[in-house]
């Protein structure tokens, strides 16, 4: 990293004007010379500007720092104990505060990751927001990791189209630098992920391919599991069922093996879609029921499958069970006040009691006023035609022709977008 551009981020970061560090040393138009890269100053300078902020010259301290950086950054890229993670960052922001480091610039791109992490979006912007200043100081490298971490907070946002936008710069920047081929695999599958949240179905294939080739030489099975997984939603989408049912078992499979329960979660999650998609609801229970199994399962995760294991009894005629399973599913909810997706399991568990329980004005209210606008405004295909049919069909009962047809109109054009995707 450039000392200038050194210099003009931890200035940045301790909230000082180029005036205030100037002061006595150089003149305001001198230092800004520095920071920007078109004047070399001369070590006094850069010794009295480092004093200032506060900083130490140490090149035995620097080598020591970027050590405990890189395996920092590859604990971001694994999946570590987020204590862990934060014990090594506060370790590293304290040596940062004090000696001038190469590394920095990295460490403070690397921030956006660590936020995004620990599910603190509003850090992680706000970290943007910080480097955005700097960014025009950016060597590839910098670059690489400054357009995927932005990515990565788009994807947390469900801005999906903004992600891949980031996610395609990064990958312009692969032929600028050199990374581990793990690395490469990382993005070339986040994109297939995000192809996938775009329904690009062909483009899930393709990258999906790309990073199993890579991941399958690395020996990492779970990495290898994940491609089959969203390639096994891939050909689901095109209903070539048998191919899909083969990536899901290899997925199963490989989590077995590695006894990595939230890739077998995964796999009986989606099963149990292509078994729902092909009509056969004994085996989508049975995999949804799978889904729900074992303690390491994630809250979201286990509401996803709680919440299709309704869908799927309502879809049978089986209310007593559906019950069931709704009153398990309103205690999850209870835990879950903070997720991202509260409402939408809120809105989906309360349409589900109404409509059981005859509750016609207020299944009518909840899923016009609330269900259905939320899932056009985050892109729900699937469920925004799930519960457009079961509005319109409901209208259909009742005699309201003219109300059915809007809502069976919704569905079909909703339909027709995903085809036309």
């Amino acid at each position: 990293m450039e000392i200038g551009s050194f210099i003009k981020l931890q200035r940045v970061k301790k909230g000082m004007t180029q005036e205030e560090l100037a002061d006595g040393i150089v003149s305001m138009s001198y230092l800004s010379k520095i920071e920007n890269q078109r004047a070399d100053a001369s070590p006094d300078v850069i010794s009295m500007l480092c004093t200032r902020l506060g900083i130490e010259l140490d090149s035995d301290k620097d080598i020591t720092i970027k050590e405990k950086c890189e395996q920092w950054f590859n604990m971001l890229f694994e999946v570590n104990d987020k204590e862990v993670i934060t014990e090594r960052y506060n370790e590293l922001n304290e040596l940062m505060a004090l000696v001038r480091s190469d590394s920095l610039m990295m460490f403070e791109i690397h921030k956006i990751r660590y936020y995004l992490i620990l599910g603190e979006l509003e850090n992680a912007l706000e970290q943007i927001n910080s480097l955005n200043e700097v960014s025009g100081t950016f060597d590839s490298i910098h670059l690489f990791y400054w357009y995927k971490f932005k990515g990565n907070y788009a994807t947390r946002n469900t801005e999906y189209n903004q992600a891949m936008r980031m996610y395609k710069l990064a990958e312009d920047k692969l032929n600028q630098i050199h990374l581990p081929e793990a690395e490469v695999a990382d993005l070339q599958y986040t994109i297939a992920v995000t192809h996938s949240k775009l329904l690009n179905t062909l483009e899930v294939i393709e990258y999906s391919n790309k990073a199993i080739d890579i991941f399958q030489k690395e020996y990492n099975f779970i990495r290898c599991a994940q491609c089959h997984i969203l390639l096994g939603i891939a050909y689901r989408r095109i209903k070539m069922y048998e191919k899909a049912i083969k990536h899901y078992n290899l997925a199963r499979h490989l989590g077995e093996l590695n006894k990595n329960n939230n890739i077998i979660q995964l796999t009986n999650q989606n099963l149990g879609y292509l078994y729902s998609a092909i009509g056969d609801s004994k085996e989508a229970i049975k995999h949804y029921l799978g889904a729900i199994e074992g303690n390491a399962i994630g809250l979201n995760e286990r509401l996803t499958a709680t919440t299709n294991l309704i869908k799927e009894y309502y879809k049978t005629h089986n209310y007593e069970k559906a019950l069931e399973v709704i009153d398990k599913a309103k205690k999850l909810l209870e835990l879950a006040k903070n997720n991202v997706f509260y409402d939408l399991y809120y809105y989906i568990i309360h349409t589900y009691i109404y409509a059981i329980n005859d509750q016609y004005d207020l299944f009518t209210k909840l899923v016009i006023e609330d269900l259905i606008p939320y899932l056009k405004k985050h892109k729900d295909h699937g469920n925004l035609i799930l519960f457009s049919n079961m509005l319109a069909k409901h209208f259909e009962n009742v005699g309201k022709y003219k109300d059915s047809v809007k809502y069976y109109k919704i569905a079909n054009l909703t339909y027709e977008e995903i085809v036309n995707l």
